[in-house]
Parts: C-alpha cells; structure tokens; sequence
C-alpha cells in the first residue's frame, strides 16, 4: 500500500521540482537581463553627451532624521556633477513615505542646494510614489518650464535606469541615463525587485494589465 502512494506522488513531485526548476531559471534570466542593460548605462558625467536641456533625478529613501540615504545620496551627488557639466533645471521626485519625515523631493532640493546648485534651478515634485509618477510628474513641471526642453538626463542607481528610460520614451521623453552604484549588501534585493518591476512593466504595456 505504501508501495502504491508513494508510486502516485512522484509524478506530482516531478511537476513541482519541474516548475521550481523553470521559476528558478526564469528569474536568473531576469535578473540577467537587468545586469546586461544596467552594464550599458553610463556611470560618469562626461560620458554623456552635452546635448540634454535638464536633470530628473529620481527619489529613494530619506532616513528618519531627514538625512538622504547613501543610495540617494550618491545619486543626488552624480546630479550634481552633471549639473556643474552643463547648468540646467534639475527635477527632484519622491513623496513622502511612512517612516520619513519629510517628502524626499523636499530633501534632495535641500541636499542640491548645499551643493552649490541654486534653488531656482531645482523643480520638486512631492507627490510621487513610483518610478512611473516620478517621470509623469517631472514631465508635466519641464513642459511648463520658461525654456523648451528637449532632452533629459535621468540620474538614479544603475539597475534602475534602463526601466527609467523605457518609462520616459513612452512618456515621449527624449531621455539619456546616468546611474549610481548600488550598496553591495543590498545588490540581490534591488536586482530582484527590479526584475518583477520589469515583468509588471511588460505586463501593462503589452498586455494592457491595470497592475
């Protein structure tokens, strides 16, 4: 009898070692394309080229005493350096999380401003809470700003870029991209959250899915 049921469940483990194995791959295929794109995206300010007309930087975690975190601050120290390369408006994004004090753009405005950049060439947008509502909103503050802007770079982490760009193209945005190091303790979790992100953005383009 035993005999039987064990001859019975090895068909149902196969499956389940079968479709672990197809998961595992698929998400090392992800995370592989994440790699492979993000290796493309420059990571110094004179790699890019001297035709872009603004700066977005996108948010990331502000601490709760109000100090940007080291992700955030490196990409808003990368923003910097491609303001000093080219003076032009800079666009901050992020809203304000549970467990921060104040918004994020409030933050990196203050942050860019002790950078030497002054504050009438910061746009904030406070409202956002993703990648996709950053670039949204940042579009709508460069499409009433004095001048026509043309193209924009967008600074963030390196992992994160490629997606960023994607976004703004369909925005219609004439984007280039500019990314920051990761922290290398946060490297699998970042990559992993960027691959879903990119599966929910394949899944809303293409499959027309309200995610």
């Amino acid at each position: 009898m035993e005999n039987k049921e064990r001859k019975r469940m090895h068909p149902v483990i196969k499956i389940i070692l079968i479709l672990l194995s197809l998961g595992i791959l698929l998400f090392g295929g992800l995370v592989g394309f994440v790699c492979i794109r993000e290796g493309k995206v420059a990571k110094k300010a004179g790699d890019l080229p001297g035709t872009y007309d603004a700066v977005i930087v996108l948010g990331a975690q502000v601490k709760p005493d109000g100090v940007p975190s080291v992700q955030l601050s490196w990409r808003l120290d990368l923003a910097a350096e491609v303001f000093q390369q080219k003076q032009v408006p800079v666009v901050v994004c992020g809203a304000q999380g549970n467990d921060e004090p104040e918004t994020e753009a409030a933050v990196m405005k203050r942050y860019l401003e002790d950078k030497g950049i002054p504050g009438d060439m910061i746009l904030t947008d406070p409202d956002s809470f993703n990648t996709e509502q950053n670039l949204q909103n940042a579009k709508k503050l460069l499409d009433n700003y004095s001048t026509k802007i043309r193209q924009v770079v967008i600074v963030s982490s390196d992992y994160h870029v490629p997606r960023s760009m994607a976004l703004a193209g369909d925005l219609g945005m004439d984007a280039v991209g500019i990314g920051s190091p990761c922290l290398p303790e946060y490297w699998l979790k970042n990559h992993s959250r960027e691959s879903l992100a990119w599966c929910k953005y394949w899944l809303k383009k293409y499959l027309h899915l309200n995610l």
